[in-house]
């Protein structure tokens, strides 16, 4: 049986060690390494190459987006899943932006973080309830999608940068109704249920960019 080789990239010691112990106990995974910092995170995967890297956002010395994106330069076969305590959208766009495959809560049950591991390896992309989307380059892009307004397109961009309603209407000098209509209209265009599943699948089409 191969098992899977985990780094785990945490500046918290005792975190560090929770997980690692936990995940002993499962004879598929094998944890290879233990990191404190962004950039200790990233020789060792550069030196290691594990099969995935269970990663904490905020990191000292390179932050944890830096880091993803540093990953991925390495090898793009190394699958990293984002452990953190952070459950703001504006954390999903970034992390699917630079590359993880998947984003959940420190507060996660023990045989969740287990099988959220074993269905990034598979090749599944793992997001909190709500925020489960397949957005696959290949997904993505083989939506046929209808051409966005430019009013739609100012909407959409202001919804990337997570703005309310309410924010982008005083933005764009126009009435909280219309923006909803433009919401909704951006919504059926995408193909999508909801604001966070369009703004992936804009940030996978490269309709937007998160600054």
């Amino acid at each position: 049986m191969k098992r899977i080789k985990v780094l785990i990239a945490d500046d918290h010691d005792l975190v560090r060690e929770g997980i690692s112990k936990l995940l002993e106990l499962y004879d598929d995974i094998e944890v290879i390494g233990e990191a404190g910092d962004g950039l200790e995170t990233v020789n060792l995967v550069r030196n290691q190459l594990p099969d995935l890297v269970l990663l904490d956002l905020n990191m000292p010395r390179m932050d944890g987006i830096t880091t993803i994106r540093k990953i991925k330069e390495i090898s793009s076969k190394v699958k990293v899943l984002i452990l953190t305590i952070h459950d703001g959208e504006e954390y999903v766009y970034e992390v699917v932006k630079a590359g993880a495959e998947g984003f959940i809560a420190k507060d996660i049950k023990p045989e969740e973080l287990k099988t959220s591991i074993e269905r990034v390896i598979k090749g599944e992309r793992v997001f909190p309830p709500g925020l489960d989307v397949d957005c696959s380059t290949e997904t993505v892009a083989s939506r046929q999608v209808e051409e966005l307004s430019s009013r739609e397109q100012e909407v959409l961009e202001l919804l990337a940068q997570g703005m309310s309603n309410r924010n982008i209407a005083e933005t764009l000098f126009i009435s909280e109704k219309t923006v909803k209509n433009h919401v909704s209209n951006i919504l059926k265009k995408l193909v999508v249920n909801d604001r966070t599943q369009a703004v992936i699948v804009a940030l996978k089409r490269g309709m937007v960019r998160l600054s």
